[in-house]
Protein backbone atom coordinates (compact mmCIF):
# COMPACT_ATOMS: atom_id res chain seq x y z
CA UNK A 1 0.00 0.00 0.00
CA UNK A 2 2.83 2.39 0.86
CA UNK A 3 4.59 1.48 -2.40
CA UNK A 4 1.43 2.22 -4.41
CA UNK A 5 1.00 5.59 -2.67
CA UNK A 6 4.61 6.55 -3.37
CA UNK A 7 4.21 5.68 -7.06
CA UNK A 8 1.03 7.75 -7.20
CA UNK A 9 3.06 10.82 -6.30
CA UNK A 10 4.90 10.57 -9.62
CA UNK A 11 1.86 10.71 -11.86
CA UNK A 12 0.74 13.94 -13.47
CA UNK A 13 -2.28 15.35 -11.67
CA UNK A 14 -4.03 16.57 -14.82
CA UNK A 15 -5.02 14.96 -18.12
CA UNK A 16 -4.79 16.87 -21.39
CA UNK A 17 -6.08 20.36 -20.66
CA UNK A 18 -7.67 20.91 -24.07
CA UNK A 19 -10.17 18.06 -23.67
CA UNK A 20 -13.69 19.34 -23.24
CA UNK A 21 -14.57 17.85 -19.86
CA UNK A 22 -11.32 19.08 -18.31
CA UNK A 23 -11.68 22.59 -19.75
CA UNK A 24 -15.19 22.95 -18.37
CA UNK A 25 -13.92 22.29 -14.85
CA UNK A 26 -11.00 24.71 -15.19
CA UNK A 27 -12.70 27.68 -16.86
CA UNK A 28 -14.16 29.09 -13.58
CA UNK A 29 -10.60 29.48 -12.26
CA UNK A 30 -9.35 31.49 -15.28
CA UNK A 31 -8.94 35.23 -14.67
CA UNK A 32 -9.05 36.24 -18.34
CA UNK A 33 -11.81 36.01 -20.92
CA UNK A 34 -11.55 36.24 -24.68
CA UNK A 35 -10.10 39.56 -25.78
CA UNK A 36 -8.57 40.44 -22.40
CA UNK A 37 -4.88 41.05 -21.63
CA UNK A 38 -3.13 40.63 -18.26
CA UNK A 39 -0.43 43.20 -17.53
CA UNK A 40 2.55 42.19 -15.41
CA UNK A 41 3.42 45.19 -13.25
CA UNK A 42 6.84 43.86 -12.25
CA UNK A 43 8.50 43.22 -15.64
CA UNK A 44 6.01 44.51 -18.19
CA UNK A 45 5.10 41.11 -19.65
CA UNK A 46 1.67 40.78 -21.26
CA UNK A 47 -0.48 37.66 -21.48
CA UNK A 48 -3.73 37.62 -23.44
CA UNK A 49 -6.60 35.40 -24.47
CA UNK A 50 -6.49 36.32 -28.13
CA UNK A 51 -6.93 34.93 -31.60
CA UNK A 52 -3.59 35.10 -33.43
CA UNK A 53 -5.42 35.50 -36.76
CA UNK A 54 -7.30 38.64 -35.65
CA UNK A 55 -5.48 41.93 -36.33
CA UNK A 56 -7.72 43.68 -33.79
CA UNK A 57 -7.02 41.22 -30.98
CA UNK A 58 -3.27 40.95 -31.61
CA UNK A 59 -3.11 44.77 -31.64
CA UNK A 60 -4.32 44.65 -28.02
CA UNK A 61 -1.31 42.55 -27.14
CA UNK A 62 1.32 44.55 -29.03
CA UNK A 63 -0.01 48.09 -28.78
CA UNK A 64 2.77 50.36 -30.03
CA UNK A 65 5.50 47.93 -28.92
CA UNK A 66 7.81 46.57 -31.59
CA UNK A 67 9.13 43.02 -31.28
CA UNK A 68 12.76 41.92 -31.65
CA UNK A 69 12.20 38.16 -31.72
CA UNK A 70 9.17 35.93 -32.38
CA UNK A 71 9.09 32.32 -31.22
CA UNK A 72 5.82 30.71 -32.31
CA UNK A 73 4.55 27.16 -31.96
CA UNK A 74 1.24 27.11 -33.90
CA UNK A 75 -1.02 24.08 -34.35
CA UNK A 76 0.43 21.68 -36.92
CA UNK A 77 -2.92 20.71 -38.47
CA UNK A 78 -3.00 17.19 -37.08
CA UNK A 79 -4.19 15.73 -33.80
CA UNK A 80 -1.72 14.79 -31.08
CA UNK A 81 -2.23 11.27 -29.81
CA UNK A 82 -5.14 10.84 -32.22
CA UNK A 83 -7.25 13.27 -30.17
CA UNK A 84 -8.52 16.42 -31.80
CA UNK A 85 -9.75 19.47 -29.93
CA UNK A 86 -10.37 23.14 -30.64
CA UNK A 87 -6.66 23.67 -29.95
CA UNK A 88 -5.52 20.79 -32.13
CA UNK A 89 -7.80 21.13 -35.10
CA UNK A 90 -7.61 19.42 -38.45
CA UNK A 91 -8.77 21.38 -41.50
CA UNK A 92 -8.33 21.38 -45.24
CA UNK A 93 -4.84 22.43 -46.28
CA UNK A 94 -6.09 25.58 -48.03
CA UNK A 95 -7.87 26.72 -44.87
CA UNK A 96 -4.80 25.95 -42.75
CA UNK A 97 -2.57 28.03 -45.01
CA UNK A 98 -5.06 30.90 -44.83
CA UNK A 99 -4.93 30.60 -41.03
CA UNK A 100 -1.13 30.64 -41.18
CA UNK A 101 -0.99 33.62 -43.51
CA UNK A 102 -3.17 35.68 -41.18
CA UNK A 103 -1.24 35.02 -37.97
CA UNK A 104 2.15 35.53 -39.63
CA UNK A 105 1.01 38.87 -41.07
CA UNK A 106 -0.33 39.99 -37.69
CA UNK A 107 3.01 39.15 -36.10
CA UNK A 108 4.99 40.97 -38.77
CA UNK A 109 2.85 44.08 -38.27
CA UNK A 110 4.53 44.38 -34.86
CA UNK A 111 8.03 43.39 -35.94
CA UNK A 112 11.06 45.63 -35.68
CA UNK A 113 12.92 46.22 -38.96
CA UNK A 114 15.67 43.96 -37.54
CA UNK A 115 13.97 40.89 -36.11
CA UNK A 116 14.22 37.12 -35.70
CA UNK A 117 11.21 34.98 -36.61
CA UNK A 118 11.17 31.34 -35.39
CA UNK A 119 8.37 28.88 -36.13
CA UNK A 120 8.10 25.35 -34.71
CA UNK A 121 6.28 23.14 -37.19
CA UNK A 122 5.50 19.49 -37.81
CA UNK A 123 4.53 17.25 -40.68
CA UNK A 124 2.01 14.47 -41.05
CA UNK A 125 3.61 11.58 -42.89
CA UNK A 126 0.14 10.04 -43.38
CA UNK A 127 -0.92 13.13 -45.29
CA UNK A 128 1.99 13.76 -47.69
CA UNK A 129 4.10 15.52 -45.04
CA UNK A 130 1.63 18.39 -44.71
CA UNK A 131 1.82 21.15 -43.66
CA UNK A 132 5.60 21.76 -43.37
CA UNK A 133 6.54 22.09 -47.09
CA UNK A 134 3.34 24.00 -47.82
CA UNK A 135 4.02 26.45 -44.99
CA UNK A 136 7.58 26.98 -46.24
CA UNK A 137 6.26 27.86 -49.69
CA UNK A 138 3.69 30.20 -48.13
CA UNK A 139 6.44 32.07 -46.29
CA UNK A 140 7.99 33.10 -49.61
CA UNK A 141 5.26 35.69 -50.08
CA UNK A 142 6.48 37.65 -47.04
CA UNK A 143 9.28 39.49 -48.80
CA UNK A 144 10.64 41.12 -45.64
CA UNK A 145 11.40 37.66 -44.20
CA UNK A 146 14.58 35.91 -45.34
CA UNK A 147 15.27 32.24 -44.56
CA UNK A 148 18.15 31.92 -42.12
CA UNK A 149 18.25 28.30 -41.00
CA UNK A 150 16.39 25.02 -40.67
CA UNK A 151 16.88 23.54 -37.20
CA UNK A 152 16.03 19.95 -36.23
CA UNK A 153 15.51 19.04 -32.60
CA UNK A 154 16.23 15.36 -32.05
CA UNK A 155 13.72 14.29 -29.40
CA UNK A 156 14.71 11.74 -26.80
CA UNK A 157 11.30 10.10 -26.93
CA UNK A 158 9.98 9.09 -30.31
CA UNK A 159 6.83 7.48 -31.60
CA UNK A 160 5.88 5.04 -34.32
CA UNK A 161 5.32 1.35 -34.98
CA UNK A 162 7.64 -1.60 -35.42
CA UNK A 163 7.03 -1.31 -39.17
CA UNK A 164 8.68 2.07 -39.66
CA UNK A 165 11.64 4.15 -38.51
CA UNK A 166 10.90 5.76 -35.16
CA UNK A 167 9.83 9.40 -35.54
CA UNK A 168 12.22 11.50 -33.44
CA UNK A 169 12.43 14.88 -35.09
CA UNK A 170 10.85 18.31 -34.66
CA UNK A 171 11.53 21.12 -37.09
CA UNK A 172 12.20 24.77 -36.30
CA UNK A 173 12.18 27.31 -39.14
CA UNK A 174 14.34 30.40 -38.70
CA UNK A 175 13.74 33.60 -40.67
CA UNK A 176 15.05 37.12 -40.18
CA UNK A 177 14.03 40.66 -41.05
CA UNK A 178 16.91 43.02 -41.78
CA UNK A 179 20.09 42.34 -39.83
CA UNK A 180 19.13 41.46 -36.24
CA UNK A 181 21.53 40.86 -33.35
CA UNK A 182 22.99 37.35 -33.11
CA UNK A 183 25.65 35.92 -30.82
CA UNK A 184 27.37 32.56 -30.75
CA UNK A 185 26.25 30.37 -27.85
CA UNK A 186 27.86 27.21 -26.52
CA UNK A 187 26.43 24.05 -25.05
CA UNK A 188 27.54 20.85 -23.39
CA UNK A 189 26.45 18.81 -26.41
CA UNK A 190 28.01 15.36 -26.00
CA UNK A 191 30.55 14.47 -28.66
CA UNK A 192 28.72 11.34 -29.73
CA UNK A 193 30.61 10.66 -32.96
CA UNK A 194 33.20 8.07 -32.00
CA UNK A 195 35.78 6.68 -34.34
CA UNK A 196 36.86 9.97 -35.90
CA UNK A 197 40.61 10.13 -35.46
CA UNK A 198 43.12 12.91 -35.92
CA UNK A 199 46.87 13.07 -35.42
CA UNK A 200 47.76 15.56 -32.67
CA UNK A 201 51.44 16.01 -31.74
CA UNK A 202 52.38 12.88 -33.64
CA UNK A 203 49.81 10.74 -31.78
CA UNK A 204 46.56 9.38 -33.27
CA UNK A 205 43.69 10.54 -31.05
CA UNK A 206 40.06 9.56 -30.79
CA UNK A 207 37.32 12.18 -31.15
CA UNK A 208 36.21 12.09 -27.50
CA UNK A 209 39.69 12.89 -26.19
CA UNK A 210 40.96 15.39 -28.71
CA UNK A 211 38.75 18.35 -27.82
CA UNK A 212 40.23 20.75 -25.29
CA UNK A 213 36.95 22.59 -24.68
CA UNK A 214 34.26 21.56 -22.21
CA UNK A 215 31.57 22.95 -24.51
CA UNK A 216 30.84 23.06 -28.19
CA UNK A 217 28.95 25.41 -30.49
CA UNK A 218 25.58 23.88 -31.38
CA UNK A 219 24.67 23.51 -35.03
CA UNK A 220 21.23 23.19 -36.57
CA UNK A 221 20.71 19.63 -35.28
CA UNK A 222 20.07 19.64 -31.53
CA UNK A 223 20.68 16.33 -29.77
CA UNK A 224 21.29 17.50 -26.21
CA UNK A 225 17.87 18.73 -25.13
CA UNK A 226 15.83 16.57 -22.76
CA UNK A 227 12.17 15.97 -23.57
CA UNK A 228 11.11 13.50 -20.88
CA UNK A 229 9.22 16.23 -19.07
CA UNK A 230 7.74 14.21 -16.21
CA UNK A 231 11.30 13.80 -14.90
CA UNK A 232 11.95 17.55 -15.05
CA UNK A 233 10.99 20.40 -12.76
CA UNK A 234 9.79 22.40 -15.79
CA UNK A 235 7.05 19.89 -16.57
CA UNK A 236 3.56 21.36 -16.96
CA UNK A 237 0.92 18.66 -16.37
CA UNK A 238 -1.79 18.54 -19.02
CA UNK A 239 0.28 20.27 -21.73
CA UNK A 240 0.48 18.05 -24.78
CA UNK A 241 2.89 20.14 -26.90
CA UNK A 242 5.30 21.63 -24.37
CA UNK A 243 8.70 22.75 -25.67
CA UNK A 244 11.86 22.36 -23.57
CA UNK A 245 12.97 25.43 -21.65
CA UNK A 246 16.55 24.81 -22.77
CA UNK A 247 15.54 25.10 -26.43
CA UNK A 248 13.79 28.44 -25.92
CA UNK A 249 16.53 29.90 -23.73
CA UNK A 250 19.07 28.93 -26.39
CA UNK A 251 17.10 30.87 -29.00
CA UNK A 252 16.79 33.93 -26.75
CA UNK A 253 20.43 33.90 -25.67
CA UNK A 254 21.56 33.75 -29.30
CA UNK A 255 18.99 36.08 -30.87
CA UNK A 256 18.23 38.77 -28.28
CA UNK A 257 19.85 41.03 -25.71
CA UNK A 258 18.60 41.84 -22.19
CA UNK A 259 15.68 44.25 -22.29
CA UNK A 260 14.59 43.36 -25.81
CA UNK A 261 11.03 42.28 -26.61
CA UNK A 262 10.02 38.71 -27.44
CA UNK A 263 6.58 37.60 -28.66
CA UNK A 264 4.78 34.25 -28.83
CA UNK A 265 1.22 34.12 -30.19
CA UNK A 266 0.68 30.49 -29.09
CA UNK A 267 1.62 30.46 -25.40
CA UNK A 268 0.48 26.90 -24.53
CA UNK A 269 2.69 25.94 -21.55
CA UNK A 270 4.16 29.44 -21.23
CA UNK A 271 7.75 28.37 -21.88
CA UNK A 272 8.68 31.46 -23.92
CA UNK A 273 7.53 33.66 -21.05
CA UNK A 274 9.53 31.69 -18.49
CA UNK A 275 12.67 31.86 -20.64
CA UNK A 276 12.22 35.60 -21.05
CA UNK A 277 11.68 36.10 -17.33
CA UNK A 278 14.87 34.19 -16.51
CA UNK A 279 16.94 36.05 -19.10
CA UNK A 280 15.63 39.58 -18.56
CA UNK A 281 13.60 39.87 -21.77
CA UNK A 282 10.12 41.36 -21.94
CA UNK A 283 7.60 38.85 -23.31
CA UNK A 284 4.26 39.46 -25.03
CA UNK A 285 2.34 36.21 -25.36
CA UNK A 286 -1.21 34.98 -25.92
CA UNK A 287 -3.31 31.89 -26.38
CA UNK A 288 -6.80 31.53 -27.80
CA UNK A 289 -7.66 29.19 -24.91
CA UNK A 290 -8.41 30.77 -21.51
CA UNK A 291 -7.01 27.71 -19.72
CA UNK A 292 -3.55 27.99 -21.27
CA UNK A 293 -3.40 31.74 -20.73
CA UNK A 294 -4.21 31.13 -17.06
CA UNK A 295 -1.63 28.35 -16.92
CA UNK A 296 0.99 30.75 -18.32
CA UNK A 297 0.21 33.36 -15.67
CA UNK A 298 0.35 30.76 -12.92
CA UNK A 299 3.65 29.41 -14.15
CA UNK A 300 5.19 32.88 -14.03
CA UNK A 301 3.88 33.57 -10.52
CA UNK A 302 4.97 30.10 -9.40
CA UNK A 303 8.51 30.79 -10.65
CA UNK A 304 8.66 34.05 -8.73
CA UNK A 305 7.29 32.49 -5.55
CA UNK A 306 9.31 29.26 -5.52
CA UNK A 307 12.15 29.62 -8.03
CA UNK A 308 10.81 26.55 -9.84
CA UNK A 309 10.30 26.62 -13.61
CA UNK A 310 7.28 24.30 -13.60
CA UNK A 311 5.05 22.04 -11.52
CA UNK A 312 6.51 18.63 -12.50
CA UNK A 313 3.87 16.16 -11.19
CA UNK A 314 1.85 18.65 -9.11
CA UNK A 315 -1.28 20.36 -10.42
CA UNK A 316 -1.16 24.05 -11.42
CA UNK A 317 -4.83 24.11 -10.40
CA UNK A 318 -4.90 23.01 -6.74
CA UNK A 319 -8.50 24.25 -6.58
CA UNK A 320 -9.52 20.97 -8.22
CA UNK A 321 -7.93 18.96 -5.41
CA UNK A 322 -10.39 20.41 -2.93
Amino acid sequence: MKQRSREALYVERLPRLDLLTVRERLLPFCRLKRGEVWEDKERGHRIGVLDATSPFETARLFGSTKVDCFINDPPYNFAVGGKASKNLFKMELKAYLEFSERWVQNALNAANPDCHFYVWLGMDVKNNFQPLPDFMLLMRQFKKLKPRNFITWRKQRGYGTQHNWMWLRQELLHYICGRPFFRVVYTEIPKVLKGYYKTVGGRLTENLERSRAATIRPGNVWIDIQQVFYRLEENMPGCYAQKPLKAITRLLEASTQPGQVVADLFAHAGTTLIAGELLGRRVLTADIDEVFAELTIRRLLHLRATGKTGFQWASPFPELDS
